[in-house]
């Protein structure tokens, strides 16, 4: 319970840092300034912009499905959310004791295509509910891959319990699985590109392509309802992140042995290797064009998701020869 609450405040208190950050990132990348005025240096614009959209009128249109409608922005969140409840923050609080910590968080957070799915149908908008078939599509081929590298993580360790995953990375940077198993470089990247496609995020947002689509599935969302999404999609980033942390790069672990350990710098340590991921994924947003539809799936389908059943059976391999 404890861990929920932190993540909660720490997601609530993200988003506002992240996307101000990610403007910044933006506007240095293309050589501008990006905000500026309000606040020094333009640190209070995302403020600004959070007090207005919960201002914002709560407008539907008239031929809408309501209670799907409705509905669709709380059970993407919900879904997204709840996968944090197994994730632990450092080696004292360890999230929810579930033996299967890993199963469970990537079977919950799949059904945040079930709320994208009914905001893009409950729109009755002919854009909305592409966005929401091409979320659906692009969501459920890259879960593929993804769930395959974590299970490349899973054969190697030996667990499915994320605390035991990060106490097994005990030890120093070079105890960190990506290190300790260099075999684990290419599942990280294949988790790395797959966890860019389950957050919509560039050069994988066809679903809410705004030069195509409008908006994608939430063209007809105002306000709060709107924000939701937003909150769910960088709440997906920093879900992936922090699992990403944990699984390849020590969890809550320091790079050095012995030396600034204990539980507060634990925290640290887990939340500091997550937002340098996350600054990765702002920059590659703000580096690569965005892909064509068939461009996405051949990604999926015909590389990403070959390559990672190959990397399965090289693993499996690689734990038969530590074991004999």
């Amino acid at each position: 319970m404890i861990s929920f609450v932190f993540y909660l405040g720490f997601l609530l208190i993200f988003v506002v840092f992240a996307v101000y950050a990610e403007r910044k990132t933006a506007a240095f990348i293309q050589n501008r300034l990006g905000p500026m005025e309000v606040g020094p240096k333009g640190v209070l614009q995302t403020v600004a912009d959070l007090l207005k959209m919960l201002q914002k009128e709560d407008i539907r249109a008239k031929a809408i499905d309501i209670v799907p409608f409705l509905l669709a922005p709380f059970i993407v969140f919900a879904a997204v959310f709840v996968g944090y409840s197994v994730l632990p923050i450092n080696a004292e609080l360890s999230g929810s004791s579930i033996s299967s910590g890993v199963f469970f968080l990537l079977a919950i957070v799949s059904l945040d295509v079930l709320g994208i799915l009914m905001a893009g149908w409950a729109s009755n908008n002919k854009y909305s509910l592409y966005g929401a078939m091409r979320s659906v599509a692009q969501i459920v081929s890259y879960e593929v891959p993804l769930g395959l590298s974590v299970l490349c993580v899973i054969i190697l360790t030996g667990t499915l319990s994320l605390q035991t995953m990060s106490v097994l990375q005990e030890g120093g940077i070079l105890a960190w699985n990506i290190l300790k198993y260099p075999i684990l470089i290419v599942p990280f990247i294949i988790f790395f590109v797959a966890g860019l496609a389950e957050s919509n995020r560039t050069p994988f947002d066809l679903p809410e392509s705004e030069s195509e689509l409008i908006g994608g599935y939430h063209t007809e969302y105002s306000g709060f309802r709107w924000g939701m999404f937003m909150l769910s999609e960088y709440g997906m980033m920093l879900l992936l992140s922090i699992l990403g942390a944990i699984l390849f790069f020590g969890g809550w672990n320091s790079p050095f042995s012995n030396l600034l350990d204990g539980p507060i710098w634990g925290t640290f340590w887990l939340l500091f290797k997550a937002l340098l991921l996350i600054f990765v994924q702002m920059w590659v947003r703000w580096t690569l064009p965005r892909l064509r539809v068939d461009q996405l799936m051949s990604l999926s389908w015909k590389y990403l998701t070959p390559l990672a059943i190959l990397m399965l059976f090289a693993c499996a391999l690689w734990k038969l020869w530590i074991i004999s």
